[in-house]
């Protein structure tokens, strides 16, 4: 069993400081010097973002059917090699798929699923035998492909500072979170490279993970000579599982409040502003965080090392089991937007920068903070999906959503420390839940 003591001692302190202090620890240069940091204020008037190759200089497009690199202009539209193949062979030899009404989405890893979806997305991006236009193309045509897909556009000057925001903010994501919603996926998916996790259905299951987690960082030998833990008593297990999710929520906190730092301005409001939004915030993100781990089985865990079956967490005796079910229910729904992680960084931030928290003082530069993201947040979306035009309402609304989420959690942390007097909820947390909601 973990030791609760020990990770107070390692996490608490450590994570109370950034908590209560997060104008401490400025940027090192290293850390400077892995991304641009971006002024979140308007660009100055006199600024010109439009600076044009020549011709002849390569473009980093993406394929307008699937969005993967294109090759170049195949058939009236920037295409990869693998849908101009697709739409030539439909053509010529004139193909007829079986219909298919459900308007599937087409991507990379999705196109070769779907063979009509797929050509019915060449003719909706604009694909004709009758544009066979290859390789170099009118100066007007490029500068315009310029501004749309290379950070510029002359009707909006501020697009570039968005882009690099965004870019920001997802090289931060990758920083400070150790479980990714890619590297999530790739877990679930079984595509990873390493061991598959272990899986926790039951009692002596849940014991048998404990070991299974030691015994990875055991050298061959002492793995050998290690014998399986006695089985806990079942009063013990919900419990024990309790504790488990408090130590990593612990250290899940200290992540989102060093990824709050790196946000721009960020640091520069008000102190017990800055520690407000922490408050309110850590634990939306973390109920976020949480979705892509999760499928309609169960969810990751001890960083993608442990999944625990969504019957197990159902079969936990009441409130236990009550936490964690409305969370299943929560992923399912929103991991069927299919953001990226570039699409959770900016999420992220917006969640955290949230001006209507109680207690705040100064309310207008969170709410300007916030605009600017939001506007990041609404050109990522309709870059990277130009198929879900209301992919930014129904994202939005998840906040609302978020919100009833984290306040029945509380709710319910409340009434176990009541009913189980052996409870001691682990100090951060306390201090982060006491008087929310």
């Amino acid at each position: 069993m973990f030791d609760l003591c020990y990770c107070q001692q390692r996490v608490y302190n450590k994570v109370l400081r950034n908590f209560c202090s997060v104008n401490d620890e400025p940027l090192s240069p290293s850390q400077s010097s892995d991304c641009h940091i971006v002024s979140l204020s308007r660009p100055r008037p006199h600024s010109n973002p439009l600076t044009y190759t020549d011709a002849s200089s390569p473009l980093n497009i993406d394929c307008r059917v699937c969005g993967d690199k294109a090759s170049g202009f195949h058939y009236g539209v920037h295409a990869c090699e693998g849908c101009k193949g697709f739409f030539r062979r439909t053509v010529r030899l004139k193909l007829v798929y079986d219909h298919c009404e459900l308007h599937c989405r087409i991507h990379k890893k999705s196109r070769n699923k779907c063979q009509y979806c797929r050509f019915q997305k060449c003719l909706l991006v604009g694909m004709s035998h009758d544009a066979i236009r290859f390789g170099r193309m009118p100066q007007v045509e490029r500068e315009k492909l310029q501004a749309e897909f290379m950070d510029v556009d002359p009707r909006n000057p501020e697009s570039a500072e968005l882009r690099a925001l965004s870019r920001q903010l997802c090289l931060s994501y990758h920083r400070h979170f150790p479980l990714t919603k890619s590297k999530a996926k790739a877990i679930l998916s079984g595509k990873t490279h390493g061991n598959s996790p272990f899986v926790i259905h039951d009692m002596k299951s849940l014991t048998a993970g404990q070991y299974f987690i030691n015994c990875r960082q055991l050298p061959v030998l002492e793995r050998q000579r290690s014998v399986l833990p006695p089985e806990e008593p079942a009063g013990e297990l919900e419990l024990s599982v309790f504790r488990r999710i408090q130590i990593r929520s612990a250290e899940a906190v200290q992540e989102v409040t060093e990824f709050a730092k790196s946000i721009p301005g960020f640091t520069e409001l008000d102190m017990n502003d800055q520690v407000i939004l922490l408050k309110y915030g850590v634990i939306e993100v973390m109920t976020t965080m949480l979705a892509p781990l999760m499928n309609k089985d169960g969810t990751l865990f001890a960083y993608g090392q442990i999944f625990m079956t969504r019957e197990f967490l159902k079969s936990l005796r009441k409130p236990f089991c009550e936490m964690m079910e409305p969370k299943f229910e929560f992923a399912v729904k929103f991991n069927v937007l299919e953001l990226d992680d570039s699409d959770m960084a900016l999420f992220f931030a917006v969640i955290i920068l949230s001006g209507d928290r109680p207690g705040l003082v100064n309310v207008k530069p969170i709410e300007d903070l916030q605009e600017t993201v939001l506007q990041a947040l609404e050109l990522q979306l309709k870059t990277i999906h130009p198929d879900c035009p209301q992919l930014f309402a129904k994202l939005l609304q998840k906040m609302t959503d978020l919100r009833q989420l984290v306040a029945n959690h509380v709710r319910l942390i409340h009434l176990l420390k009541k009913q189980e007097l052996e409870v001691c909820l682990h100090p951060l947390l306390q201090e982060i839940m006491r008087d929310l909601y």
